[in-house]
C-alpha cells in the first residue's frame, strides 16, 4: 500500500519530468497523475505514473513517466468480453526505454531486473526519443527507463487496467492509498467573525 505523502511526492516529480520535456498539464491534471505501486511497496524501482488525456469506447491517450531505472511489471491485455484486449504504440518522447516482448530472448538484457519479480519475456526493443512501437493484445511484455527515467506517450485502443493479467502474483494494478496527510483546518466561525470585525474597522 503506497502512502499519500509518497503519491504526491511522485505527482510532483513527474509534473516536473513533463514540464522539462515542454509537455503542458493543468493543475488539475498533474493533481489526477496516477501513481501505480503495483502494491509492491518499491515505487522507485517497480512503478510507474501515468496521464490519461482521453479513455473512451473507441480509443485511449496516456503519458507513461518512468523515474530513472523504473520499471513497470511485466503484463498483457487480455480479451474483455467483445473486446480482443488492448492494442497500444509507445512513442518515446525522452530518455531511453528498453521494452521486452515475446519473442527471442536476448542473452544480456540492458535493463536491471527488480528482486523477486517474474519476468519471463525477453525479446528486448531499445527505444531512444523519437522510436515508436506496437505491443498486440494478449502480448506479454515489461518496459525499464534508462538512467536518466523516461517519458512515452501511449495511443492505444480502450484502456481497461484493471483487467491487467501480470505474471507476478503479488501485484494489484489499482493503487490502494494509505491516507496519512491531515486535511487543512477550516477557520472556525468564531475567528472569521472577528476577522471581518477587524477589516471593517
Amino acid at each position: 500500500m503506497i502512502k499519500r505523502t509518497q503519491v504526491i511526492k511522485a505527482q510532483k516529480a513527474a509534473a516536473k519530468q513533463l514540464k522539462a520535456a515542454g509537455i503542458v498539464l493543468t493543475k488539475a491534471e498533474e493533481a489526477k497523475i496516477e501513481v501505480a505501486d503495483f502494491g509492491l511497496d518499491e515505487l522507485e524501482v517497480s512503478g510507474l505514473q501515468i496521464v490519461v488525456y482521453e479513455n473512451n469506447d473507441r480509443y485511449c491517450a496516456k503519458e507513461l513517466i518512468l523515474f530513472p531505472g523504473q520499471t513497470c511489471p511485466e503484463h498483457l491485455h487480455p480479451p474483455v468480453g467483445n473486446d480482443p484486449g488492448k492494442r497500444e504504440t509507445f512513442r518515446v518522447r525522452t530518455g531511453t526505454v528498453y521494452v521486452y516482448v515475446d519473442g527471442p530472448a536476448v542473452k544480456k538484457p540492458k535493463a536491471r531486473l527488480p528482486k523477486g519479480g517474474t519476468y519471463r519475456v525477453f525479446n528486448e526493443i531499445v527505444m531512444k526519443p523519437g522510436d515508436q512501437y506496437t505491443i498486440e493484445p494478449g502480448t506479454w511484455h515489461w518496459f525499464q527507463a534508462g538512467k536518466k527515467g523516461a517519458i512515452v506517450t501511449e495511443f492505444s485502443s480502450t484502456s481497461r487496467d484493471e483487467f491487467d493479467v501480470f505474471s507476478d502474483s503479488r501485484i494489484k494494478r489499482i493503487p490502494e492509498i494509505e491516507e496519512d496527510v491531515k486535511p487543512a483546518k477550516k477557520p472556525s466561525k468564531s475567528k472569521g467573525k472577528a476577522s471581518r470585525a477587524k477589516s471593517a474597522k
